[in-house]
């Protein structure tokens, strides 16, 4: 055999007994094929499971951490995989390898065929081709292009980032160009460069940074791979142009077209561009992998009817569809179902069904719809989309949310989903509304009441994800980062409660390694906790002010089922801070914490942020009395206080 098995040095560590008689319970694993941006981020998402899985790359170059996974290192011929996948009882393979590696996709696909396991391509997020950029099929287009050129008096300069693969099909242009390549700094690289007929004059560093090269060779034209975002394809793209360089992009090869020369069923593979979509991939195709089932928000599922009354609109399909995809927040696409409605009036609509995966969460199951029409007087609005709320959505009634007073409870992350994807259908002027049939009768079982939202349920959603955890799987994911953070040898350790405050509290500690970052969700006790029995001289608290209030009253699990905003209590804090009459008059008509920055003078802010501090301080420091423990209060802004 030709590969190395690297096992993880903590992984057998941090293999709890219980996550290892689940391993029992459940059979199979994952091999995963990476050694790219995507590889890495699929290894973060399926240790999630904290199930075992394998992590093949061709070298041991990638620095990626592992708690569950297995490194395998080298290649293996197709008899080896075929026998490693037996004896390991792999259940999915998921392809994160290059856009470009078409070699191993063939060999990949030929495993899965052979074996008749489920796919996973994890792909990297389509570019834009708009761009002011020639497309081209091939090396072979390129090189016939440029030999039609009509030649100047001096040869054309051409510069190559497409890597050392570039040089065995671009070399035989040197008889009318200059060609010059951007490869890996590699003895290796080196080596096969020259052997397949570049001037060693001719190559540039690929980790030299890109225009200083093109200032310093002013090329007439680039060739460059469509290698997707991660790659760097549009940074690239946009440097050449501001020097006036011609582009020449290569198209990504079409992994379709390999995946239908094997035949291999539709039902049996999925194409993904992104940690949701795999994560959700692999819990349709391998479906006790992970142990808890995500879904998607209210937001998402609106985004999605939209979208299909929009295309019904437009008819952009001959036949009825069963799906569409939509992009969420981080860019990503999903595929999500759909399905027709038709209301009393005979009006047809969009609908699709709340799917909130293993989340407890009570708009499970209801009916979101979309209706979408052409109209002008949407012209002036956002986008020149105007998005109402129908049947079963909520109106705001009191200030202090993403929306005013009187307009429908849809927050500005789905209303800027809806806009978004519309404007990849069409430019026309429209107007979409939402409705959920059940919503007013579900309104009363969620906090909406109580918010002073009445008529229906809120269409919601940061992330479009819904991502379940169990107390216990939340907990041992917290464990584990613990564990990572300390393995950086730094003493000091900074907790947040999610991905707003993380951003601001690492912009505070730029120095510190990420992996210091650790998210507790609402449980800031266990995560202290944790920070002291891992020996961590200094724990900083990051925490926006509604968790901060009910930390301040004692409560350690900040979830809203434990524990709610205690308003004479922060009256309390307030008379001790010294506030005014009027701050307390006006602390009455507040719904949520976070409207104490707005209804503070600037002259009350510092007394009363360090009375706050001063009793969560007070919860905190008994549970890591080895650790100098530090509250930052971050307030709506990201100013940390």
């Amino acid at each position: 055999m030709n590969y190395i098995l690297v096992i993880s040095p903590i992984c057998s560590e941090m293999q709890n007994p219980e996550l290892r008689d689940r391993d029992q319970v459940v059979a199979g694993s994952v091999l995963v094929y990476g050694g790219t941006t995507e590889g890495r981020i699929a290894v973060q998402v399926l240790e999630e499971a904290g199930r075992t899985f394998y992590y093949s790359t061709r070298t041991d170059s990638q620095e990626v951490t592992l708690h569950h996974g297995t490194r395998l290192v080298g290649v293996m011929t197709h008899k080896e995989k075929i026998t490693f996948c037996e004896n390991h009882d792999i259940r999915l393979v998921i392809d994160a390898t290059h856009p470009f590696a078409e070699h191993i996709h063939e060999s990949i696909v030929r495993l899965v065929s052979e074996l008749e396991i489920p796919l996973i391509r994890f792909d990297r997020k389509s570019i834009n081709q708009s761009l002011n950029v020639c497309w081209i099929d091939s090396y072979a287009s390129f090189v016939q292009e440029i030999k039609l050129l009509e030649m100047q008096s001096q040869k054309t300069v051409v510069l190559s980032l497409c890597g050392v693969s570039a040089v065995k099909e671009l070399h035989t242009l040197e008889s009318v160009a200059n060609v010059h390549y951007r490869i890996l700094n590699t003895p290796a690289s080196k080596e096969k460069a020259l052997a397949d007929g570049a001037d060693e004059s001719h190559l540039y560093d690929s980790q030299e940074e890109l225009e200083p090269l093109l200032e310093r060779l002013r090329p007439d034209i680039i060739v460059i791979k469509e290698s997707g975002s991660s790659g760097g394809f549009q940074q690239k793209v946009e440097a050449a142009l501001r020097i006036g360089c011609k582009v020449y992009a290569i198209k990504r090869p079409d992994y379709h077209a390999v995946l239908s020369r094997f035949r291999i069923p539709k039902s049996c593979y999925q194409i993904v561009n992104g940690p949701y979509g795999l994560r959700r991939a692999t819990e349709k195709l391998f479906p006790n992998f992970f142990e808890l089932k995500s879904g998607l928000t209210t937001g998402t599922y609106a985004t999605v009817a939209a979208i299909g009354a929009c295309r019904r609109l437009l008819q952009l399909d001959e036949a009825p569809i069963a799906s569409v995809k939509v992009v969420i927040p981080n860019g990503e696409s999903l595929s999500v179902p759909i399905y027709d409605g038709e209301d009393e009036s005979g009006k047809v609509y969009c609908m699709c069904i709340k799917d909130s995966g293993d989340d407890p969460d009570v708009t499970n199951g209801l009916e979101v719809c979309a209706y979408v029409e052409v109209d002008a007087t949407a012209k002036g609005q956002p986008d020149d989309i105007a998005i109402d709320g129908g049947v079963g959505v909520g109106i705001i009634t009191l200030p202090g949310f993403d929306t005013l007073p009187g307009e429908p409870a849809i927050n500005k992350v789905p209303q800027q989903m809806i806009r978004q994807n519309l404007r990849l259908l069409t430019d026309e002027p429209l107007r979409v509304t939402i409705s959920v049939p059940r919503g007013e009768e579900i309104a009363g079982r969620t906090f909406n009441p109580r918010l002073g939202i009445k008529g229906g349920i809120s269409i919601v959603g940061v992330s479009g994800i819904i991502k379940p955890f169990s107390k216990e799987g939340f907990l041992n994911s917290i464990r584990k980062c613990m564990h990572v953070a300390r393995a950086t040898d730094c003493d000091h350790v900074v907790i947040n409660s999610g991905a707003k405050s993380e951003r601001y509290v690492k912009a505070f500690y730029p120095h510190l390694p990420s992996q210091v970052f650790v998210e507790y969700g609402n449980f800031i006790g266990d995560t202290i906790k944790m920070a002291a029995d891992e020996g961590f001289t200094k724990l900083s608290l990051g925490i926006m002010l509604g968790k901060a209030v009910k930390l301040a009253a004692g409560h350690l699990d900040t979830h809203s089922k434990h524990s709610t905003m205690d308003k004479a209590f922060i009256a309390s804090m307030m008379v001790e801070a010294r506030c005014g009459k009027e701050v307390l008059e006006a602390l009455d008509k507040i719904k949520l914490a976070r409207e104490l920055w707005k209804i503070m003078p600037q002259s009350d802010v510092q007394n009363f942020v360090n009375v706050v501090r001063r009793y969560c301080l007070l919860y905190c420091e008994p549970l890591a009395p080895d650790c100098e423990v530090e509250l930052l209060l971050i307030d709506n802004d990201g100013r940390i206080w």
